[in-house]
């Protein structure tokens, strides 16, 4: 089958959602299907604007972490137009490669397909917002090309089927969670050897040595950024690696950490998706502090809906994993494979970590059920089961 992905912004970027729209057009093409994706620009047509630089296959490779390539078709888009422009063309550029079936997280694109008689199907993380999100929203699904929409968390799918009146159709509504590419987890080293093996510039005081509770990801409100700091505070012979965050935030949280005196955090800023496993394999434990209220990149509240690929990594890399006791976040962990905890209480996170490191037979446990459960979530098994009966 030919799959036409339609990115809802333009890459490389650091975004999670660009991540997520890379990692299915791979999980696509492993399945045997023919790719293709259409990215906006922001700007005039690349074909005919020297100052665009479109990046290279290596480049996209390095930066998400791929192990295959497919066509890039880079449209022109204008920000004022809100990506309606570029909903239009990806549309007649999937028209024009003749694809069977339109992928996209960009609801002005599914929209019009749908109306159009294209097969597509929508990916949501989101309830609908404004005053055009539902009116999108709702020409996708009442078009006659929907085939079936895509949502993150069961919750996410309860609270939209409240608000909205899907097609009668079984299998239309898939709840798919995120995933994870597994291979790059394979044989990965333990904590004491990867540590070594980072080599950092600044190394903190026991490095490699000491026990090492790792972040990954951004910090945007609600991430936990502070907590970190608390519990980093409270746990001084446990060394805190933090990778990940834009060069502004990371600044910012370097500043705060200074001003507490604290010595035992490391903060590397944005890594490569390519490099991460090998940071997240340095860790002993892995740390999920979101808040009760949570930023997306855009700005807003994604707490109740959120599946993170963090999540999933971490799954994958094997290590105990310490997460905040958000409802969503219990669909896929539990008290087998991860130590859920308050949002809102350093000492408990702290008492947490020490636990783990003073009984290695406990983090073992708890670190081999998230390898075993890590199986169930790979980008493969997520595209399959959102083309199943296709």
């Amino acid at each position: 089958m030919k799959i036409a992905v339609i990115a809802p912004t333009y890459l490389p970027a650091r975004r999670a959602n660009t991540v997520q729209v890379m990692k299915m057009s791979q999980a696509f093409q492993d399945l045997g299907h023919e790719v293709h994706l259409a990215v906006p620009t922001d700007r005039a047509d690349p074909a005919l604007d020297a100052s665009i630089l479109v990046p290279s296959w290596d480049e996209l490779r390095k930066h998400y972490g791929l192990h295959g390539s497919f066509p890039v078709e880079w449209l022109p888009s204008w920000p004022e137009l809100r990506r309606y422009d570029f909903g239009w063309r990806s549309i007649r550029w999937a028209r024009r490669i003749k694809a069977d079936l339109i992928y996209t997280r960009l609801p002005q694109a599914a929209a019009l397909a749908s109306q159009m008689g294209l097969a597509t199907i929508l990916e949501v993380h989101d309830i609908p917002a404004g005053q055009a999100g539902p009116w999108l929203f709702r020409r996708f699904f009442n078009g006659s090309g929907a085939r079936r929409m895509v949502v993150i968390t069961l919750a996410l799918s309860n609270d939209l089927k409240q608000d909205f009146k899907f097609p009668d159709r079984p299998e239309f509504v898939v709840v798919a969670p995120d995933g994870v590419d597994l291979v790059r987890y394979q044989d990965i080293l333990e904590p004491l050897a990867a540590r070594k093996m980072l080599r950092l510039t600044e190394p903190p005081a026991g490095w490699p040595q000491r026990f090492t509770a790792g972040y990954t990801g951004h910090y945007y409100p609600g991430r936990g950024a502070e907590l970190l700091l608390k519990v980093a505070k409270l746990e001084p012979g446990i060394n805190f690696l933090l990778v990940g965050g834009e060069p502004a935030d990371v600044e910012r949280l370097q500043n705060r950490a200074r001003d507490r005196g604290l010595t035992n955090l490391i903060l590397t800023g944005f890594i490569p998706n390519a490099d991460l496993p090998q940071f997240q394999a340095a860790c002993d434990a892995l740390l999920m502090p979101y808040q009760d209220q949570v930023a997306a990149s855009s700005g807003g509240n994604i707490a109740l809906y959120l599946s993170p690929m963090k999540l999933f990594e971490y799954l994958a890399c094997g290590r105990a994993i310490l997460s905040s006791n958000l409802p969503v976040l219990r669909e896929v962990l539990n008290e087998n494979n991860s130590i859920l905890l308050p949002p809102d209480d350093p000492q408990l996170w702290a008492q947490a970590l020490r636990g783990l490191q003073n009984e290695p037979s406990h983090l073992k446990r708890i670190a081999a059920q998230a390898s075993l459960d890590a199986q169930n979530y790979s980008w493969t098994a997520r595209a399959s089961r959102i083309l199943q009966g296709l």
